[in-house]
């Protein structure tokens, strides 16, 4: 073979390869979903997917990349799970009749197929099963972070504000425990979906936030995640019609609505206050005040539905100087009643520092950092250095913003932070 065919041939090796990874990494959760209903069992289905990942790497390279990766994944991680099943039931009799089951039934494509077109129940169902209300929802909502949405330990780490090692201990028992219960691989009967929903509910927020406002990297959002999120809204209200449903779908609908006003084309971010609002996704707003209307029409109001209520404030504000600080004060009032935490209280510090004035919100940020509340939290730094800075206090405004550098994760904030400390300089 030539040199040229050599590199020829490598080419479309590394094209393969680049094609499974970008298969991987946007399929991977729905394939792990429908493997796990297929199967009935997540520990399985995860070993399924690596090996039918490997095989695709040996195989697609030489026979060509299927018509539909997915389907192909999803069948072939059926049969290696399978020969699993096979060798198990020959060494220790391992459920011989569940086995029986799974390998008896027909893999063809029209099955796959129709399993695929169920694919977005199945990652609900999945999100149900992860929020076992034998968990605890730490662990059921670290479970699904990692399992459904594959965020990293990391990730789930940072939104948490804990160490990457106490998450992947949560996952690891979390696990543990599912198998020792054997819990069924199926959407809970309709009686068992509220216990769970406010742990699914949370989850869907974390994966929001996590693309709304990326923790680390180079990027601010990451749009694969606010999407999955909101179309697992959807899926929620249409499954469970609750008022909470409806009001974690209109916040994560508003908050969305900004993403091209937020970042600049060389990705730098934009601040509220000076982001072009015409730019703003007016679909997605009247959408989600519609959905703040019906989750209060019920007369039950919840966190979300508290949070999307705020972000409406900003939704119908014209401009920047035309929002209603003394209204998202009072709500704020409310969501500390309903959600005593100290990122509310910080938030609710932010608004009356625009409601009154930087000094009156900057004693309320300093008894949050008398407390030692948060104080690995970047944005509480950032938020008191933003307050020094409008009150004058450009030495502390200084040391915050420095502060605020060093526990940031994210480029495009480092960027903003250091553009601050040159303004102060």
């Amino acid at each position: 073979m030539s040199t040229a065919e050599q590199r020829s041939r490598a080419g479309e090796t590394d094209d393969v390869s680049r094609l499974v990874e970008s298969t991987y990494r946007t399929e991977s959760r729905r394939v792990l979903a429908t493997l796990v209903r297929l199967l009935g069992d997540l520990e399985l289905a995860e070993e399924a997917l690596q090996e039918a990942v490997r095989v695709a790497l040996e195989r697609w390279p030489a026979d060509g990349v299927p018509s539909n990766p997915r389907s192909w994944l999803v069948s072939t991680g059926r049969f290696k799970a399978i020969d699993v099943l096979r060798r198990r039931s020959r060494v220790d009799h391992w459920d011989n009749e569940r086995f029986e089951a799974i390998a008896g039934a027909s893999a063809d494509d029209a099955e796959m197929e129709r399993a695929l077109e169920h694919i977005p129940d199945d990652q609900l169902r999945l999100v149900f099963i992860c929020c076992h209300p034998d968990l605890s929802q730490d662990a059921q909502v670290a479970l699904t972070l990692r399992e459904v949405c594959d965020l990293t330990t990391e990730e789930i780490a940072r939104a948490y504000h804990v160490r990457a090692s106490t998450v992947a201990q949560r996952i690891v028992r979390a696990k543990a425990l599912l198998r020792r219960k054997n819990a069924p691989v199926e959407l809970p009967a309709a009686a068992e979906l509220p216990a769970r929903l406010d742990a699914v509910l949370r989850t869907v927020y974390l994966v929001f936030n996590e693309g709304y406002m990326a923790s680390a990297g180079a990027a601010i959002t990451r749009t694969d995640l606010t999407g999955e999120a909101i179309r697992l809204g959807r899926l929620l209200v249409a499954l469970l019609p609750d008022p909470e449903a409806y009001g974690l779908l209109a916040l994560m609908l508003l908050q969305d609505s900004r993403r091209e006003a937020r970042i600049t084309a060389e990705g730098d971010i934009i601040l509220l206050e000076d982001q072009d609002r015409s730019l703003w996704n007016r679909e997605q707003i009247v959408e989600g005040l519609a959905l703040v209307e019906r989750a209060v029409a019920t007369g039950t109001v919840g966190g979300y539905t508290v949070q999307a209520a705020i972000a409406a404030e900003h939704a119908v504000a014209a401009e920047y100087s035309a929002t209603r600080w003394a209204r998202i004060v009072s709500l704020y009032d409310l969501l500390l009643r309903i959600e005593p935490t100290p990122v509310v209280e910080l938030n609710r510090a932010v608004a009356v520092g625009m409601r009154d004035s930087a000094d009156d919100g900057l004693r309320l940020v300093n008894e949050i950092l008398s407390r030692g509340d948060l104080a690995e939290f970047h944005l509480l730094h950032a938020a008191h250095a933003d307050l020094c800075r409008r009150a004058g206090r450009r030495e502390e405004a200084r040391v915050s913003y420095a502060r605020a550098l060093e526990l940031v994760g994210q480029e495009p904030e480092r960027r903003l932070l250091r553009r601050r400390l040159r303004e102060l300089a």
